[in-house]
């Protein structure tokens, strides 16, 4: 059976790293960004879509999956990969960060308005109906192991840059606590998998890492049969000493992956250097680095690679597509193609993209779908956008590799 993560190599000048992880549903090479499916589906894309992108890992959200369908449901249905008809890697996050996102009840705290933190867990009401749930560690695991993601995430709090230090000491050894909480339920998990499931684990270790998972449904119940790889998450917002005492306690526990959350990271680029320099000799090398939510731009990208991150992934790209905003190559780095100027201009979106809609189309033609209402061009933006990121990393590893990705940075 290989490791989770092989790291291949580090850039001679930058310390940018090139790895793969290995899972039931195909290699993830490493650095890699993952486009978000909040509620199994790539907002704007189906399927095939992301086929056509090679896109090599995709996440769902934990919180609104359990609201709707229900985990329950899903699991009954053959597990995600199957629901979604997605045979590729998948991430499913833990549900911690809407315990921050869900508003405001006591801003000194950054406790939320729709959410009751207390030691065992979060009690919160749904967006959609107002309905009572409740996490715990052992309830975020539970649905995630039903769910059948490749990777899955521990449950934590995540404290808002502006909450007072003491508070966010006090939400960071609660995290701490819920990590070995979620470590134990999960190895719990492992324990009870059906022998049959074993021997379909044993199977799939020996097939051919060059051959890749078949497309469309898998026809087996994904849930119960793939490996499950469990992320720790390092929280302390932007104060230097609890990052690190966060980042020591998480890397020493038997975590297969290493994230570091937290408000600011990928929203606040300046603080994201400083908490990735600070943890940057605490983390493990034999373990991926995955940085919550940066993406808002194709420099972020860049500059966490460049800091040791190994995935990320971020809203913003199918986010910024609806509404006009393309990435672009060049310092601009995006163009809002709502703009009048674009009327009449017949080049691509990007003269460097090799997408299929910067090979297709013009960008007269995008900007009329878009004054037209038309949702084919929410589509064809956000496919651009999609590849645009995915792309940017393939490029971003091969320098690595040929220890060049300091001149890709300039």
């Amino acid at each position: 059976m290989k490791d989770f993560f092989e790291l291949i190599h580090e850039d001679k000048t930058t310390g940018a790293r090139a790895g793969i992880m290995y899972t039931d549903h195909g290699d993830i090479p490493t650095p890699c960004f993952m486009p978000v499916g909040t509620q199994a589906t790539v907002k704007g894309l189906d399927q095939t879509d992301l086929e056509k992108l090679n896109a090599p890992i995709i996440l769902g959200n934990t919180y609104h999956l359990h609201l709707r369908p229900g985990e329950d449901l899903i699991s009954e249905l053959g597990g995600l990969h199957k629901f979604m008809n997605w045979n590729r890697p998948i991430l499913t996050d833990s549900g911690g960060f809407q315990v921050f996102s869900l508003g405001s009840q006591k801003e000194e705290k950054g406790q939320g308005g729709l959410v009751d933190i207390d030691e065992d867990g979060v009690t919160f009401r749904s967006h959609l109906d107002g309905s009572i749930h409740r996490f715990t560690p052992e309830i975020a695991i539970q649905i995630q192991k039903k769910l059948g993601a490749d990777i899955i995430m521990a449950f934590d709090e995540c404290t808002p840059d502006a909450a007072p230090y003491d508070y966010t000491k006090e939400a960071m050894d609660r995290t701490h606590r819920w990590a070995e909480r979620c470590l134990a339920e999960h190895q719990r998990l492992q324990t009870v998998i059906p022998s049959e499931a074993k021997e379909s684990l044993r199977q799939n270790d020996r097939r051919d890492p060059s051959t890749p998972p078949p497309t469309g449904g898998s026809g087996r119940d994904d849930n119960k049969k793939s490996r499950q790889f469990l992320f720790g998450i390092i929280q302390g917002a932007n104060h230097k000493d609890l990052r690190e005492e966060s980042g020591r306690y998480i890397s020493s526990l038997d975590f297969d992956g290493i994230a570091i959350g937290g408000e600011s990271i990928g929203y606040n680029m300046e603080a994201t250097g400083n908490i990735m320099n600070w943890l940057k000799p605490i983390l493990p090398k034999d373990k991926p680095r995955y940085t919550m939510g940066v993406g808002l731009a194709p420099s972020d990208l860049l500059k966490v690679v460049g800091m040791g991150a190994d995935m990320f992934d971020c809203v913003a790209p199918t986010r910024l597509a609806r509404h006009g905003m393309l990435f672009i190559s060049g310092d601009d780095e995006r163009i809002n193609i709502n703009n009048a100027p674009f009327a009449k201009d017949t080049g691509p979106i990007d003269k460097n993209c090799t997408c299929e809609v910067c090979t297709k189309y013009t960008r007269a033609y995008i900007h009329h779908l878009f004054a037209a209402q038309e949702m084919t061009g929410q589509r064809l933006a956000s496919i651009h956008n999609i590849h645009f990121m995915l792309n940017l990393m393939r490029e971003a590893r091969q320098a690595i590799l040929e220890d060049r990705f300091e001149k890709m940075m300039k």
